[in-house]
């Protein structure tokens, strides 16, 4: 895998295809890596769609099992990782991309709006992460066990006390709606964007529904679209109508 490097940040990535460019962000909270793509995603964009765009996916920073390291920045979670989507596009000269994201890939993409509104053509949240009031520490619980340890374990300059205030800030500043950006960002974003609803604890339903009726260049797929499986070809034809009515002519 070639690797991108840029200060303490190491980045594995992968592309595949060629034509408009097409970042890919994959599933499996912060330990999202390249693999989920081909052994847990409803669908595989790298196989999909490669044919008719410039695919370009990564390992999330300090994702366990996965290439790329970096500092563990408590004070700032979310931008941290938009900074190394933005660098590895600088990297790869790319300006302005197209971009998919499974899961914590939904709040990535609104900070992404938020961050770099002129870089962001068209975006589509597969199964987008949200808040749920009933359960308020989810995402802190699934990652201080799921995620904290093993990467202490193997990197011994993060302790499990950055490790917690990470987390706090991500899921808990605030604790609401889509994490990285408000309501009325959502409400004034004339990006265009097909959300994929899913309905299990960590990707709310009702959050994506709320996204999509907020934005006012939304589109959303049908649902249930991962279950029977004979329906994934059908949000992916969705999903491919979306983008290329959107990609630049």
């Amino acid at each position: 895998m070639p690797v991108y490097e840029k200060g303490p940040v190491r980045l594995t990535f992968e592309e595949a295809g060629a034509g408009f460019p097409l970042l890919v962000i994959p599933g499996g909270g912060l330990n999202a890596k390249l693999s989920y793509l081909s052994d847990g995603a409803p669908f595989d964009p790298m196989r999909e769609l490669a044919d008719d765009y410039r695919c370009v996916t990564y390992d999330l920073r300090n994702a366990n099992g996965g290439g790329s390291d970096g500092p563990v920045e408590a004070e700032r979670p979310w931008d941290s990782h938009t900074d190394d989507q933005l660098a590895l596009m600088d990297h790869l000269g790319v300006d302005r991309f197209l971009v998919l994201g499974f899961c914590i890939g939904g709040p990535f993409i609104w900070n992404l709006l938020k961050r770099a509104p002129d870089r962001v053509v068209a975006a589509v949240l597969a199964q987008p992460s949200g808040f749920r009031p009933e359960l308020p520490d989810l995402f802190y619980r699934n990652n201080i066990e799921g995620w904290a340890p093993a990467l202490t374990a193997r990197r011994p300059d993060v302790a499990m006390e950055q490790c917690d205030a990470f987390l706090k800030k991500m899921y808990g500043d605030p604790a609401d709606f889509v994490f990285t950006v408000d309501r009325d960002f959502v409400s004034a974003c004339a990006t265009p964007v097909l959300i994929l609803p899913d309905d299990i604890p960590a990707h709310p339903y009702a959050v994506a529904m709320e996204s999509a009726m907020l934005a006012p260049n939304a589109q959303v797929s049908l649902y249930p679209w991962k279950d029977p499986k004979e329906r994934v070809p059908l949000a992916v034809r969705h999903i491919r109508s979306f983008l290329k009515a959107n990609r630049p002519r």
